[in-house]
């Protein structure tokens, strides 16, 4: 029987258990990555762990999140990741670097390697044939130390790719077109794995945009193999000796396999509010349009910039837009500057923003009142921009460009009719090396780590009671995002703040939770929070469970839950529940007080479902409670600080 790619890779790091789908298994970690907005508490964790120094083959912490410095918290926290870095051994990749995905993907990916990171678009790396997923900071920082990581061996779908894209098409529009065929739950425990003749037509560049907005889809990760399109562009970036050559058995089995003929897409978008609203653009209609935005990780790389730079050339930015535009990496905005299109930009009125993530977590460039917004980054959440009152649409570069350009929403291939054509982007055979924005890592444990106001330690969580009575705090729809539960933007400056940014919590569907929730727990009370339909999908901002627990939440129940928002529940010592009935969630409202007796002895006796009593109503329900042996003795002992405290302890 043959192996698929993702089983090669995987059998490669396993160190404990066995490649069964659905089977728990432990990972050795190669390399790990942090950014700013959750590598502040990662690190923070990670010192509490008591290591000398990072225990991984390579580990980076990117400043890219954060870069816009109003108010002093922001810079301490920068220069507190620095000091961190140069004390224990970690590659650190200063504010105007660029962007942690595109940056790793340039300098630091290698295919075959296990990467973890504390984003959740991590899998970026899978367009260099790595196994690259997303996590919370608190898994970071145990693989830093030195733990493998637990996941279930994954379900491998294969997308078979056959034809070429056609012009004015680009690799933006086939992810989004496996949007529309997977949507944006349904798909935890699965990896996509991409192949067929199809994949030979595309670059690193557009593999990595497919893999990384594949987050959306709610998958562990995805992957292509590494050929010699692969070698090309490690060879470029001056790092040939890391390539090998990695590809699935010729009789490979897979979960089921799904075939895209590239020549049949069309140009796409995502429209308001979800990544998984698909429509043709010209479906559409020639929507006025506010603002154009390109850049953010999924498509800032040279080639897209490339893209989107020679279609405006000549042609000035239209009145009613305002376009800004942000390189993925210093590298890209050399390049840029080097071969001349940086300045045709500029003539153009194209506003240029940092190598960050600036608009795309919308702490810059948040839109006008009601404003139509296409952007190339991956996300489109209800508020994300910074507007609530906004509509962001998600769209290619391609489309992009040709929104710039006339002020309307249109299909990209009408602007032939403009007399633009095409612009035919080879891949440079040589990108412009310089790593001086990185500071290399060189542990020194005599370094001083310097702390802001700003930084508190990471709160902690006691041992699971024998018993739970708590009021449901909050009962929310389906889909809640983890910008649902506690925002970005302007806000995530606190997110070494434990205490002062749970004040935001669910502010953009509740701004009272706080507070009704911060009562409850002054009172003595625990608080429960009831969801829909695949909650926690979005960023792996472990936030939305650590400033929870903070305020005394000891259990989330839902229709559905996502992957990497459950690790993060668990890991701070909150129990992640879904409903037997869906239809139990109708009877539950807001304030009810819910029962969950002898708790403790449920999940240390390894049951899988029990029944909840709602106190309020008079009626019991069952839920179902799917955990590994690890997962019950970190909710037993209050989360995964305290386990690994145990430990060493020990």
């Amino acid at each position: 029987m043959g192996k698929n790619l993702v089983q090669k890779i995987l059998e490669q790091h396993i160190v404990e258990g066995e490649y069964k789908p659905g089977e728990e298994i432990a990972v050795r970690i190669d390399q790990t990555l942090t950014q700013d907005a959750t590598g502040t508490m990662a690190y923070l964790q990670f010192e509490a762990m008591g290591v000398p120094k990072v225990n991984t083959e390579l580990s980076v912490s990117y400043v890219d999140h954060n870069t816009i410095q109003i108010g002093f918290e922001n810079a301490d926290d920068h220069k507190y990741l620095q000091s961190v870095a140069k004390k224990y051994g970690i590659y650190y990749s200063r504010a105007g670097n660029g962007i942690c995905h595109q940056v790793h993907l340039e300098r630091f990916g290698a295919p075959g390697k296990t990467l973890l990171g504390s984003d959740s678009h991590t899998p970026t790396g899978g367009g260099i044939g790595m196994i690259a997923i997303g996590a919370g900071g608190l898994d970071v920082a145990a693989a830093m130390a030195g733990e493998p990581f637990r996941m279930r061996a994954p379900k491998v779908v294969k997308i078979n790719l056959t034809g070429r894209l056609n012009p004015w098409v680009s690799a933006k529009d086939v992810i989004l077109k496996v949007l529309e065929i997977f949507s944006t739950h349904g798909n935890v425990g699965v990896v996509f794995e991409y192949g067929g003749e199809g994949i030979k037509t595309l670059t690193v560049p557009e593999r990595a945009t497919i893999t990384n907005m594949g987050a959306e889809c709610g998958v562990t990760t995805s992957v292509f193999p590494s050929d010699e399109e692969t070698k090309k562009f490690l060879e470029a970036q001056e790092r040939g000796d890391v390539w090998q050559e990695l590809k699935p058995d010729d009789d490979a089995e897979y979960e089921k396999v799904v075939d895209l003929d590239l020549s049949e897409i069309e140009p796409l978008a995502a429209t308001p509010h979800s990544p998984g609203n698909i429509s043709k653009v010209q479906d559409l209609g020639e929507i006025e349009v506010n603002q154009v935005c390109m850049g953010s990780c999924t498509n800032s790389s040279f080639r897209d910039m490339m893209i989107f730079a020679e279609i405006l050339k000549g042609h000035p930015v239209h009145p009613n837009v305002s376009v800004v535009v942000g390189p993925g990496s210093k590298q890209v905005l050399e390049m840029l500057a080097e071969n001349g299109l940086l300045k045709e930009l500029i003539k153009s009125g194209v506003r240029l923003a940092e190598n960050a993530c600036g608009f795309c977590i919308g702490n810059s460039q948040s839109p006008q009142t009601e404003a139509v917004s296409l952007r190339t980054s991956n996300r489109n959440f209800l508020g994300r921009s910074g507007t609530k009152s906004a509509n962001a649409y998600l769209v290619s570069p391609e489309t992009a460009a040709a929104a710039a350009v006339t002020g309307k929403f249109i299909d990209p291939r009408k602007l032939e009719e403009l007399d633009i054509k095409y612009p035919e982007i080879n891949m440079p055979e040589k990108f412009i090396i310089n790593d001086d924005m990185i500071i290399p890592a060189d542990a020194d444990l005599d370094t001083q780590i310097l702390r802001g106001p700003n930084i508190g330690e990471p709160p902690s969580n006691s041992p699971l009671p024998d018993d739970i009575k708590g009021l449901v705090s909050i009962k929310v729809g389906d889909q809640i995002t983890t910008d649902h539960i506690i925002p970005a933007g302007s806000k995530m400056k606190y997110r070494s703040n434990v205490k002062k940014y749970s004040e935001f919590l669910f502010e953009v569907v509740d701004d009272t939770f706080h507070d009704r929730t911060k009562k409850n727990q002054d009172a003595g009370q625990f608080s429960i929070i009831v969801g829909g339909i695949s909650y926690g999908q979005g960023s792996s901002r472990e936030h939305a469970a650590l400033c929870p627990m903070s305020l005394g939440v000891k259990a989330v129940i839902t229709k559905s839950m996502e992957r990497i928002h459950k690790a993060n529940l668990i890991n701070f010592g909150i129990i992640p529940l879904n409903f037997v009935n869906e239809g139990d969630y109708d009877k539950i409202e807001q304030d009810d007080e819910l029962e969950m007796a002898g708790i403790k002895d449920v999940i240390a006796g390894g049951q899988d479902t029990f029944k909840i009593k709602n106190k309020s109503k008079g009626f019991e329900f069952d839920v179902i409670l799917e955990l590994s042996k690890q997962d019950r003795e970190k909710i037993l002992e209050g989360g995964t600080l305290n386990v690994i405290g145990i430990r060493m302890s020990n």
